[in-house]
């Protein structure tokens, strides 16, 4: 059974990350993700991991307008 997790837009960014909780590794397989919704959720996830250490906000292509009125794909 598929689970359903809404996010929050606005996001706290002033957290600060330890980058040394999880060690840089030479053997990391690349993985891609797939972010779903509105312009607003989307920008805001994806700086959010941005702030977590996981993945810079210029590694992400452009936005892509969906059939959805309102949502976007990244």
């Amino acid at each position: 059974m598929a689970q359903t997790r809404n996010f929050i837009g606005n996001v706290n960014y002033t957290t600060v990350v330890d980058s040394t909780v999880v060690p840089e590794s030479d053997h990391r397989e690349p993985l891609k993700h797939l972010l779903i919704g509105s312009k607003k959720t989307v920008l805001s996830t994806i700086h959010y991991l941005h702030v977590l250490g996981y993945a810079h906000a210029t590694d992400w292509s452009d936005l892509i307008p969906t059939n959805n009125p309102g949502l976007v794909c990244e």
